[in-house]
Order: C-alpha cells, then sequence, then structure tokens
C-alpha cells in the first residue's frame, strides 16, 4: 500500500485516516495547527504521525482534505513539495445556500486544483460523493472517482479498495465538475426527498 498524508484535520479527514491506519497503512495527518494535528495522530494510534504544514508530505498520495476555498492556495503554497504526488481532491463547490456550484460552468475545483499543481502531480477527484459521517460509521461504500492519469487512479482505486471501499472510476477529470454537482444533489436529497442526512449514493448493476 502506498504512503497517505492527508492535508486536514476535519471529519472526512478523521475518517478516511480510521480507516486507513486500521488497515496498517502509514498515515500523515497534517494541519496549520500542530497541536491538533499530533493530537489527532495519537488518536489514530497505529502507524499514524503528525506531519509538518507546507513542507513535503512523506505519503506518496496526498489528500487534500479541507474546505474548497483553501483548496487551490494551499497547494499553490505547497508547490513543489507536490511534485509527483498523486493528490486526491475530496472538496465540494457549492456555495453557501447549497443552491449552486461557485465555479465556472467550464470547469471544477479538482480542474483548478490541477492547473495550480506542479506538472509531474496527478489530481485525481474522490470521496466527494461520501458524507463524513456515514463514511466513519464502517460499511462498504461506493466512491466515485476522476482523473486524467491512469497510474494516478489505479493507485488511488488501490487504496479505496483498501479501505474497505467500491472504487469506480466516472473517467476524466472534466467528469470532476458533475461530481461535484452530484454533491449538490447530496444536499438535496437530504433536505428535501430523504429528510436525513444519513445515507450514501451507489451504484447497482442490473440484471
Amino acid at each position: 500500500m502506498s504512503s497517505i498524508s492527508i492535508i486536514g484535520l476535519g471529519g472526512m479527514a478523521r475518517a478516511i485516516a480510521t480507516r486507513a491506519v486500521a488497515g496498517d497503512a502509514a498515515v500523515e495527518v497534517i494541519g496549520r495547527d500542530a497541536a491538533k494535528a499530533k493530537a489527532l495522530a495519537a488518536e489514530l494510534g497505529g502507524r499514524a504521525t503528525a506531519g509538518t504544514f507546507g513542507a513535503t508530505p512523506a505519503g506518496d498520495l496526498v489528500i487534500l482534505a479541507v474546505p474548497y476555498a483553501g483548496a487551490v492556495p494551499i497547494v499553490a503554497q505547497y508547490g513543489d513539495a507536490l511534485a509527483g504526488k498523486v493528490i486526491i481532491d475530496i472538496t465540494n463547490t457549492f456555495n453557501a445556500d447549497a443552491a449552486g456550484l461557485v465555479t465556472p460552468g467550464d470547469t471544477s475545483g479538482a480542474q483548478e486544483i490541477a492547473e495550480a499543481a506542479p506538472a509531474s502531480a496527478h489530481v485525481v477527484k474522490a470521496f466527494n460523493t461520501i458524507f463524513g459521517h456515514v463514511l466513519a460509521q464502517g460499511g462498504s461504500l461506493d466512491v466515485l472517482l476522476a482523473g486524467d492519469d491512469a497510474d494516478a487512479k489505479a493507485r488511488v482505486s488501490a487504496f479505496i479498495d483498501s479501505l474497505g471501499l467500491r472504487p469506480l472510476d466516472a473517467g476524466g477529470l472534466q467528469v470532476a465538475r458533475w461530481l461535484e454537482g452530484l454533491g449538490l444533489v447530496m444536499i438535496g436529497l437530504a433536505s428535501h426527498g430523504l429528510g436525513t442526512f444519513n445515507f450514501s449514493l451507489g451504484v447497482n448493476l442490473a440484471g
């Protein structure tokens, strides 16, 4: 298994890290608040460590588990420290009232991150169609992903599989906009059709 670095200390970061540590992965957690990062690493146990924000991540896979508004600035700040890394973007790009996406119609948050990243880095969109608290509950879930580099997607798929989840390749990085749109659909379902955030999206094969 590849080593994992997670930039961000929120609910999704914790849920992904917990599953990864349970699978005996080496997990580095990174945040601006060094004390909180150390506390989370201690809580996770296993092979979890705390990294230094802004330094070269130890992991081959770098999970960007921060709000969309901060994603591109963080990638730009890291600069060449992300060279050669596979960056997993889990952000959603809907606006404050979940009425639409904030990105222009011809791009996505993931594509903006790819433009800000070093040329040798590869961005894969994943995990944005799962609520963090649902991921933390355990069980097998479907993880939709998109990216332009086949090897990067294969490595991310292997990581997802190691978490006890099912990776489903939705295509190139241009599809990321529609995965981000699914995040908006999920908010609508939770608020209207289902009346709860305690659900997940999945794919069932017919026949």
